[in-house]
């Protein structure tokens, strides 16, 4: 392993061999790179697949030329991986886990939605349905009204007509048709408005994640300039060349006495500046773990309503509507204008009339479109989950993944790292007289 760094590592190959080996080592990355670029444009991003797999096919093929002839460029690709674990690589973990969510939660909450539309559609139609049919009932009641006040009262004080007309059945397929067209109106509106979320949060994510990803390529650039252009920069490490500068000189005491200032980079020791920079990220990434809590509690609630609804709208029974009719008629004859017409007032009593008649309001039926609620897929939630844990890894994880940026340019650029150990070591001894 040793060995293949070091030809990976090297500006120029010595021979034919080590040409080929680092041509196999950049083949071999490029490869496993142009599978994982493949799968975040196609499964991570929602690119479509031929689209995917030219854009893949393209940058590895322009991946293994700039690694097999750039050497400067081999050394920002190999630092690009630990980047991955600062907070440019959280940034790409959070654009993944927004489309995650974009694309099956977002979806699942407005499914759920949807069946509680479609509930109160359905109590809607089949409630106003009952009602309008109830007036049929209220037309039968009308005309045996009528039929017994024709019966009953004699001819002399018969009316000419004792019905009712009703002619609100007669809209009653207008009203349906209404009903229809506003639900109608309502299900493309509602649509709409989820087409265009959707749209508007997948062109946000891609243009995001790109822009993270030329920022991640820009980041591991910088961080190599630093390291060849300051000597000073990124350089408070107790390196194996600094400990050996410091046994050839007999000055072992410096870095003994420099061990607050001083970290190593193969420890696990964490300087405050790295603390505090690590719970500052901390609470960042605590702040969007409970905006996606938020996305998943609304996912839970939306369901929770909509499973209600339906279970709730299945157990609904009729609403039963009792009418009842009583009246009582008499007439008599009275002339008490005319004093000596003393014939009494005569009053006819007709036959009390008493009716109860049956109705039932129905608010739901099996006969309408419902479609289930969706519950939430626990597998989303895992890989959420997961995706989670692992920022919060790498918030611990970025003064080491740091250092491991360190190790690698200095691998590549030794004598850019011999300069900078004398530096520090210059820097020490001066530090050393003062006190």
């Amino acid at each position: 392993m040793a060995d293949l760094w070091w030809i990976y590592s090297k500006p120029v190959p010595a021979d034919g061999r080590e040409l080929w080996t680092l041509f196999l080592q950049c083949s071999c990355i490029t490869a496993v790179i142009g599978g994982l670029f493949y799968n975040w444009m196609f499964a991570s991003l929602g690119y479509s697949w031929h689209l995917s797999v030219a854009l893949a096919v393209s940058f590895s093929l322009l991946l293994l030329l700039t690694l097999l002839l750039v050497h400067p460029a081999r050394c920002v690709f190999s630092m690009i991986m630990p980047t991955l674990g600062t907070k440019q690589g959280r940034k790409l973990l959070f654009s993944t886990c927004i489309m995650i969510a974009v694309v099956n939660i977002t979806p699942n909450i407005m499914g759920n939605i949807k069946t509680i539309l479609q509930v109160i559609k359905c109590i809607c139609k089949n409630s106003s349905d009952s009602l309008l049919n109830s007036t049929a009932l209220l037309e039968k009641v009308s005309w045996e009204f009528g039929d017994a006040i024709q019966e009953a009262i004699p001819s002399i004080y018969k009316p000419m007509n004792g019905h009712f007309r009703f002619s609100l059945l007669q809209n009653s397929s207008l009203i349906y048709q209404k009903m229809h067209l506003a639900g109608e109106k309502i299900s493309r509106e509602f649509l709409s408005v989820e087409v265009l979320v959707k749209d508007s949060i997948r062109v946000a994510n891609r243009l995001a994640a790109g822009f993270f990803m030329l920022y991640l390529c820009f980041e591991s650039t910088w961080y190599l300039k630093n390291y060849l252009t300051n000597l000073r920069f990124d350089n408070f490490y107790i390196t194996k060349k600094l400990e050996r500068l410091a046994m050839d000189r007999k000055a072992a005491h410096l870095l003994v006495g420099s061990s607050k200032k001083l970290i190593r980079p193969t420890g696990l020791k964490l300087s405050w500046e790295e603390v505090v920079q690590c719970l500052l990220q901390a609470m960042l990434v605590t702040v969007a773990l409970l905006l996606l809590l938020l996305v998943v509690a609304m996912d839970h609630f939306t369901f929770s309503v909509a499973d209600t609804a339906v279970r709730k709208a299945a157990q609904f029974s009729a609403v039963p509507i009792t009418l009842s009719i009583k009246y009582k008629v008499s007439a008599g004859v009275s002339c008490p204008a005319l004093p000596f017409f003393r014939r009494p007032s005569e009053e006819l009593l007709l036959v009390d009339f008493n009716r109860t008649y049956q109705h039932h309001l129905i608010l739901s039926s099996a006969h309408c479109r419902i479609s289930p609620p969706t519950p939430p897929n626990p597998s989303v939630l895992l890989v959420l989950g997961l995706l989670f844990c692992i920022l919060y890894a790498t918030v611990f994880l970025e003064a080491f993944a740091r250092r491991l940026c360190r190790g690698i340019a200095a691998s590549f650029f030794q004598s850019r790292e011999e300069q900078r150990v004398l530096c520090l070591y210059r820097k020490l001894s001066r530090s050393h007289r003062k006190e």
